[in-house]
């Protein structure tokens, strides 16, 4: 992510609104600027990336512009693998031996006539290796030593200054104490990602999605730190693979202290670089969508399948049963759990989170020989329909009807 020194300048203040100016991944001159910096970066693949720096350092010369220069190329620093030299010596023996002579020179002094020449021989053969041997793993332990072994993504420039805009966006976050996000769809991975960067969060339904406000781990104890902030950052990603998203952040100024709102939303040109889950999280639930459709799909039914469209809001955590069955005259819902081929521990949590759920028009469709005693489903509120091989679509719609009547009543009939 870019520091902080590569985010103020592009941030402007309205009011109580905070703004980040990013670039237009069209504007033809900062195209140019990419590809040269991509270019660059290419050339120095096999070298120091203290060789690095000094090549962009020459790059930006004079220009007034710096500030994207170096926030394009740590985009592209961040991205790349540089690799520790191996050395036949450990460069805290290397520098214990040298530091030990203390101060040298190129040439001969008054008080120190040894030079440094001098100096790295004689350690050398102490160490039973030769000079330049020595002097490689003096610092070849820094950072600046590590040599660059792969450029990583196969960066276009238009990809470059997309990334940097995300980078920008993201990084306001760093000074937030609060955030509010909206979202109306693909918010599967959402939670997934909420949980792995420790957010604490709270779930308001709406009728097309859901608000939720989210917290770092001390907001409610302080006002300025930028160790939650942090994670807000590196979280946004995740926001981004979300439908008609979203947020407002409660933003304490870098610029001048004071409280302000940084909003973004779908209508942003910004890219997640973060992996998308695929539409499915089994085979056994593919082959569930895909018979459905070929029995029931367009006009052939009464119900109206769709995939983990609905949360389930349990305290500190979520539950997305698979599939919701609506009913295309009533609006009558009956969610689906598959619970297939898992490890106990798994069907443990699951069934923790169906008891909490608490969820009347809940079916879940479990495996008969699936590592699960009976007992275990007694207490559900809602119904277990077993299937041996492959849930039966025939007994599932039966079901289903079931519970539509007893939790929601007779259908009316037109």
């Amino acid at each position: 992510m870019l520091t902080a020194d590569l985010i103020r300048p592009r941030l402007h203040q309205h009011g109580s609104e905070l703004l980040i100016e990013m670039l237009h991944v069209s504007d033809a001159a900062w195209l140019q600027v990419a590809a040269e910096l991509i270019v660059l970066l290419h050339e120095h693949v096999g070298q120091p990336q203290a060789e690095w720096a000094k090549a962009l350092e020459s790059y930006e010369g004079e220009r007034l512009d710096y500030v994207v220069v170096r926030g394009l190329a740590k985009v592209l620093t961040d991205a790349a693998t540089f690799t520790p030299i191996a050395t036949p010596l450990a460069p805290t023996q290397v520098r214990e031996r040298l530091f030990a002579y203390g101060p040298v020179f190129t040439t001969p002094q008054l008080f120190q006539p040894q030079t440094r020449q001098d100096v790295l021989q004689l350690v050398a053969h102490e160490l039973g290796t030769t000079s330049q041997q020595t002097e490689t793993a003096l610092f070849a332990d820094r950072a600046a030593a590590y040599i660059l072994s792969d450029v990583g993504p196969a960066w276009t420039p238009q990809e470059l200054l997309a990334r940097y805009n995300l980078e920008l966006a993201r990084g306001v976050l760093y000074w937030a104490i609060s955030m509010q996000i909206e979202v109306h769809g693909g918010y599967k991975d959402l939670w997934k990602y909420l949980k792995f960067f420790k957010l604490m969060f709270w779930v308001q339904s709406q009728q097309d999605g859901y608000v939720i406000d989210l917290d770092g781990p001390i907001s409610p104890f302080v006002n300025a730190t930028t160790r939650y902030g942090r994670q807000f950052a590196t979280f946004l990603p995740a926001l981004l693979l979300c439908d008609g998203w979203s947020m407002v952040a409660r933003v304490r100024s870098p610029l001048n202290s004071a409280l302000c709102l940084y909003r973004l939303n779908a209508s942003f040109a910004l890219k997640s670089h973060f992996k998308q889950s695929g539409p499915f999280d089994s085979q056994l639930e593919a082959d569930f969508a895909r018979e459905f459709a070929e029995r029931f799909g367009d006009r052939r039914g009464q119900w109206l399948l769709t995939r983990e469209d609905e949360v389930l809001v349990l305290g500190t955590t979520v539950m997305i049963p698979d599939f919701a069955l609506t009913h295309k005259r009533s609006g009558q819902r009956i969610l689906l759990e598959l619970v297939g081929f898992w490890h106990p521990e798994y069907l443990r949590r699951k069934v923790e989170k169906v008891r909490a759920a608490q969820c009347h028009h809940l079916l879940l469709l479990v495996y008969e020989r699936v590592n699960l005693a009976a007992e275990a489903l007694q207490d559900v509120p809602g119904e277990v329909l077993y299937f041996k091989q492959k849930p039966v679509l025939k007994d599932v719609m039966a079901k289903v009807e079931q519970m539509a009547e007893r939790v929601y009543g007779p259908t009316q009939q037109c």
